[in-house]
């Protein structure tokens, strides 16, 4: 620390000053220590009464107090209303994750059902991310297992492909899931485009929560195929009865009064937080997940649940109804907010009685149990994390701890993976993969590729984190690899001056067996650990992920090189004309031998773009 940020000066005396050149508009202030990091940010009606309440040498929480303490300078944003300044709180707390805040720490989007518009036969799939394709989207879901199990089942009652266009496009006899009765086969003529066009319309149906005159209908379907003798049929109309009764029986929570709003609950104990939510669409339960904020010791519920809704809704459209287990601070405010962005009206309810108390009973019942699992999980943890210390004699109990693998066929589509691990478990927002690109490695060189993985990491935190402050170095390397591997990572830290981080190799030790693997530390023996030793346990659930991690991202790699064709390198090919040329040609070669004018006779290519394909192939001689 400089001399000059020994004598900044800190604490209320320093927020007193910013009082006079403060008014009473609204807007959104930051807390900031001595070297600028953002200790808080908040929102404000009236920024200079509550600056002021801050400025108070007495009469806050230990959390604010020692919050204020640190404060060295402050920053303020001036908005129109109270609702802008809540919404740009909520995107700031979530940009720069300040120590002070209440913060949602696991912010991934959720996926979607997509019923697909751009094809005669429409496509039922999984979909997250930004809603760009054509087609009508549902959800949405938990997760993907819960999308996964209504996708399989409604693939049962309405038989609705899943395949691509172009895989349906280049069919010529059903698939696999034709023959397992999950496809109606379209793509050979097996249903009429009509007959398709209504299961689709049924689908979309149940998928809104208009379910009620489909089973009547296949039921009347089914009686007039056995008057008619047409067994086999009625025999796929009954097990499509079946399969949507049973979609319906399995869903568990089916609230009658409520159809479309997200059940959440908050339940906290000894200084930490769990929040369940239950997403409720088109009156069908469509999975549950559960959240654990980082909270201060001294927050309470109100605090905790508003700071919630307001970074889970930020990158998200909330449904009509939010129905709470507590009361928030500002619920007329944040309902505002929500109406907002997405310009309709959001209502919170906080029930007493009835359904929806009901259904906010059992997301706290979850929300309890969940938060009791993850304390015992904890608990394991730090005991786990200790006795890693001790084992390996480090200087602390490691905090943060990096794995690393490599994955290869002979050389080709290599990659290395780095996964992390520590209080929390595996840190999966913490997962890096690396692309080896070094053109001068031998196929296979293992030591080669770990020196790239290691010096493209280490070069950028000491670029990002030079002073280590923001949480990122690692307390512990573990190196899949014996004395070989931890030598040649030893010079290669030694190389970024970085020599003060231990890092222990581990390799299968004899017979290759798991259960016999042999530690490697630089100067130190190999040891070995007992068999049913716990340490030993974590450190191979440890090196098993990174080794799964690293082999998927290989996987990953290998399939799209494979999916790989010499269009792609056109100027101007698409996915979309792509898919044009190869369904006319039937091969990249065939495009690439392809004279002008059949280059010209492609549906979507145009004069100019048949030039730039013709040119590209042949000037390539």
């Amino acid at each position: 620390m400089t001399e000059a940020e020994q004598t900044q000066p800190t604490g209320y005396e320093v927020i007193q000053g910013y009082l006079k050149t403060l008014d009473g508009s609204p807007g959104v202030y930051r807390m900031l220590d001595s070297e600028s990091r953002v200790l808080y940010v908040g929102k404000a009606r009236n920024l200079r009464a509550r600056v002021s309440n801050y400025a108070r040498p007495s009469g806050h929480s230990p959390r604010i107090a020692r919050m204020i303490s640190n404060t060295a300078s402050m920053m303020f944003l001036t908005t129109r209303t109270e609702t802008e300044a809540l919404l740009l709180e909520q995107n700031l707390i979530k940009q720069l994750k300040p120590k002070f805040n209440v913060l949602l720490r696991d912010d991934k989007s959720f996926p979607n059902i997509l019923v697909t518009s751009d094809h005669d036969y429409p496509q039922i799939k999984k979909h997250r991310g930004a809603k760009k394709e054509k087609g009508s989207y549902y959800g949405p879901f938990a997760s993907a297992g819960a999308v996964n199990r209504t996708l399989n089942q409604l693939q049962r009652v309405f038989l609705l492909r899943d395949c691509s266009n172009s895989q349906f496009d280049s069919r010529t006899r059903p698939c696999l899931q034709h023959q397992i009765k999950r496809c109606s086969a379209p793509c050979v003529g097996k249903i009429s485009a009509e007959a398709y066009g209504q299961t689709v319309e049924d689908a979309q149906k149940f998928l809104s929560g208009k379910s009620t005159g489909i089973q009547t209908r296949l039921a009347a379907e089914m009686a007039e195929a056995s008057d008619a003798m047409e067994f086999e049929r009625a025999a796929a109309l009954r097990d499509r009865i079946k399969a949507l009764t049973q979609v319906q029986t399995t869903q568990g929570i089916n609230p009658k009064g409520v159809s479309e709003a997200d059940i959440i609950g908050l339940h906290m104990s000894d200084g930490q937080a769990c929040v369940q939510v239950f997403f409720i669409r088109s009156g069908q339960n469509w999975g549950n997940h559960d959240y654990y904020p980082r909270i201060g010791d001294d927050v309470d519920a109100a605090e905790v649940l508003e700071a919630f809704i307001g970074q889970f809704y930020d990158q998200r459209d909330p449904p009509r109804q939010l129905i709470l287990s507590h009361e928030i601070e500002n619920p007329d405010l944040m309902a505002d907010a929500l109406a907002t962005k997405i310009n309709r009206k959001v209502e919170l309810l906080v029930p007493q009685r009835g359904e929806k108390a009901e259904l906010v009973d059992g997301a706290l019942r979850n929300a309890r149990e969940s938060l009791a699992r993850k304390m015992a999980e904890s608990a394991t943890q730090t005991k786990l994390l200790k006795g890693l210390a001790d084992v390996f004699e480090l200087p602390k109990v490691p905090e943060r701890i990096e794995i690393y693998d490599n994955s290869h066929i002979q050389g080709s589509f290599a990659v290395g993976a780095m996964v992390v691990a520590g209080q929390e478990g595996m840190i999966k927002n913490q997962y890096r993969k690396f692309n080896i690109r070094g053109d001068d490695l031998t196929p296979g060189d293992d030591f080669g590729m770990m020196k790239e993985v290691l010096t493209r990491r280490f070069k950028r935190l000491i670029k990002e984190d030079p002073e280590r402050r923001e949480g990122h170095w690692p307390d512990l390397l573990l190196i899949d690899g014996g004395a070989g591997q931890v030598s040649a990572v030893r010079e290669i830290m030694r190389e970024f001056g970085v020599e003060d981080i231990p890092m222990v190799g581990v390799a299968k030790g004899i017979d290759r067996d798991a259960g016999k693997e042999e530690f490697y530390r630089t100067g130190k023996p190999v040891m070995a650990l007992r068999h049913n030793d716990p340490v030993l346990y974590f450190i191979q659930r440890m090196r098993d992920e990174a080794h799964r991690f690293a082999i998927g991202t290989h996987r990953a790699k290998r399939a799209k090189s494979v999916g790989a064709t010499p269009l792609d390198d056109v100027p101007g090919v698409g996915a979309a004309r792509k898919r044009s040329l190869l369904a006319h040609f039937g091969s990249a070669k065939a495009v690439s031998r392809a004279n002008l004018h059949d280059l010209k006779a492609v549906e979507g290519v145009s004069d100019a773009l048949a030039d730039t394909i013709y040119a590209h192939f042949h000037e390539k001689g």
